[in-house]
């Protein structure tokens, strides 16, 4: 990124997410990113009148998310990348845009206020690697907040926490409610491509490949998988995407993945995660349950017919709490004995056919 070379590492809070990053120095004024920030950025935040000195620090998460920190104001940016040779279609370009887009859209439809935020993009430069700038927050992410309730007992502020995480959720879900059904042909599809990367890469055998292939029909000819309305779903609801503030304020990022889809798609991911963090954290999948019938019956407190919402919803997610199982399972960084476990457990989830 232009920017000098070097081996010390950091540690640095994103979004409230105690995170390591590596120091890479100074951003040289000469580079176009400088002026880039410089001029058309940081005025934004009210920082003008005085060359900036930026300090660059990569995520060890992402090769292509950097934290940018003004010397002398401690004002802090967000860089996502989206390098055009990662996909010569031009693919990636294109992805950051929809996602700057998406962030704008969401804002304009009010989420720019708490209790519910949608991170404030402030620029994006095809030119620059495909360059998304966004604010910094500061906030407690979900994934510290279930660890916190797992490792150090703090099991009430997890449940206050998925009560304004699925307020959120269904503010963004109501809002946006469209006439037309939801295609859950895409869902499908998109578990067969699951069990194609953990057949290829991962070594799944065939006979469960089989298995879950037949699994997958059969939740296709449900006719409850079909008939709710299309709404804009987060896309990516997991444990590193969603902060906390005060009392019910809840912070999203990471839009990329926003799309029309059942309010299902959303949920199920959360109780997927829930279930991934719980098991492996305690060996015990199921000491998920009660978190994820608490966020549940809470979403459903925001639809007209609570009691109905919850049992029309609860039929449709275990379909896309194992497909969640299967997305991770699928992760190169899961230990082998682990990921079999999490396939396991979603071809049993999966068994629960309404």
């Amino acid at each position: 990124m232009g920017v000098a070379a070097a081996n010390k590492r950091s540690s640095t809070l994103h979004g409230g997410i105690l995170m390591n990053f590596a120091y890479l120095g100074c951003l040289p004024h000469a580079d176009p990113l400088h002026g880039y920030l410089q001029h058309e950025i940081l005025p934004q935040l009210g920082v003008s009148g005085h060359t900036p000195e930026l300090r660059v620090f990569q995520s060890a998460c992402s090769r292509n998310v950097y934290l940018y920190e003004e010397k002398h104001t401690g004002v802090r940016l967000i860089g996502k990348f989206y390098p055009a040779h990662h996909n010569p279609s031009g693919q990636a370009l294109q992805t950051g845009c929809t996602e700057f887009n998406n962030l704008e859209f969401l804002r304009s439809i009010g989420f720019a206020h708490a209790p519910h935020y949608v991170v404030r993009p402030l620029g994006f430069n095809a030119s620059l690697n495909g360059l998304l700038v966004m604010e910094y927050l500061d906030g407690d992410v979900l994934g510290v907040v279930v660890n916190d309730a797992i490792f150090l007992g703090r099991r009430d502020r997890l449940f206050r926490k998925l009560t304004a995480l699925a307020w959120f959720l269904a503010a963004l879900h109501n809002r946006t409610a469209k006439d037309w059904p939801v295609t859950f042909s895409d869902p499908c599809d998109y578990m067969g491509r699951l069990i194609t990367s953990l057949t290829v890469t991962r070594g799944l055998g065939g006979e469960l490949a089989a298995e879950l292939y037949a699994l997958r029909e059969a939740w296709r000819s449900q006719g409850c998988m079909w008939e709710d309305r299309a709404v804009l779903v987060h896309g990516d609801v997991t444990p590193s995407n969603f902060l906390f503030g005060r009392g019910q304020s809840v912070m999203a990022i990471d839009l990329e993945r926003m799309q029309w889809a059942d309010r299902v798609f959303d949920l199920g991911r959360l109780c997927g995660e829930l279930k991934h963090f719980f098991c492996q954290g305690m060996g015990d999948p199921a000491a998920a349950e009660p978190f994820i019938g608490h966020f549940l019956w809470e979403y459903c407190c925001h639809l007209p017919d609570r009691e109905l919402a919850f049992a029309v919803i609860t039929r449709r997610v275990p379909f896309y709490l194992g497909i969640t199982l299967l997305r991770i399972a699928r992760n190169s960084w899961i230990n082998p004995d682990y990921r079999w476990r999490l396939v396991e457990e979603a071809k049993q989830t999966l068994r629960a056919l309404p």
